[in-house]
This record gives C-alpha cells, sequence and structure tokens, in this order.
C-alpha cells in the first residue's frame, strides 16, 4: 500500500483527522492531481455496492454532508450529473478546482467505506486496508 493509499484508508477509518488527511495528501511531494483522482475514483467505485449506475442512497447522502460550500464546482457537478459522467467532468476541471475536487472525493469514500465496514465488513472481510493501525 502506498503511502497516500494509506492517508485515504486512515481518513475513511478515523485514524487520521480528515482536514489533516487533506493537508498530507495536497503536500506530499509526490502529489499527482490525476494519479490521486484515479485512486480515489477506484476507491470509491469499489466501495459503493450498486455496480449500474453507482448511485445508492448513502453514496447521495455523501454528497451532500461534503465539508465545502454547496455552490462549489465539484458539489454542483456531483449533485447535478450521474456518477460516472459527474467524474469525468471532476477530471476536467482547471487546476484551481483540484483540491476542491480531492476534499470532495475523499469525504465520499470515507462515508461510504464506512457504511460498508458497519454493514458488509461488520463480521470481518479479509480487507486488509480495514484493519491498518
Amino acid at each position: 500500500m502506498s503511502k497516500k493509499e494509506e492517508i485515504i484508508n486512515k481518513v475513511a477509518q478515523d485514524k487520521l483527522d480528515f482536514n489533516l488527511g487533506i493537508q498530507l495528501l495536497a503536500e506530499d511531494l509526490e502529489y499527482d492531481f490525476e494519479e490521486l483522482f484515479m485512486t480515489l475514483k477506484n476507491y470509491i467505485f469499489n466501495a459503493i455496492p450498486e455496480k449500474i449506475y453507482y448511485n445508492t442512497e448513502n453514496y447521495q447522502k455523501s454528497i451532500n454532508t461534503i465539508p465545502l460550500k454547496p455552490t462549489y464546482t465539484p458539489i454542483v457537478i456531483l449533485k447535478h450529473f450521474p456518477t460516472r459522467i459527474a467524474f469525468s467532468k471532476l477530471a476536467k476541471l482547471p487546476q484551481n478546482e483540484n483540491i476542491k475536487v480531492i476534499t470532495s472525493l475523499l469525504w465520499i469514500f470515507k462515508v461510504i467505506d464506512t457504511e460498508r465496514r458497519n454493514t458488509e465488513c461488520k463480521n470481518g472481510c479479509g480487507h486488509f486496508w480495514h484493519s491498518l493501525q
């Protein structure tokens, strides 16, 4: 597991403060928006149980609770477009939106992975990342 993957999973499991996690990801010397975006996208798509539209009640809840202003471009996109289209649009936003995109995606993953750990993985799951220290 890479350093960024460990940070993402520790944030999702409340073993690392969300804001500190964003800071660590953004300040990483090897920071690469496209790589981080793809990692978070894959984590989110894998954590959502409904694999046709990638749209569940929990996913919608995660979007509605992102700790950013609801008028920020990434949030407007996530609320108004189907999941796959929204992610395609997020990847093409200007660079000055990158931190908002990463913040939004990390929050979404945190919420949906918490739900997965509390339901699907409640009695053990074998996901090695769910046993981070």
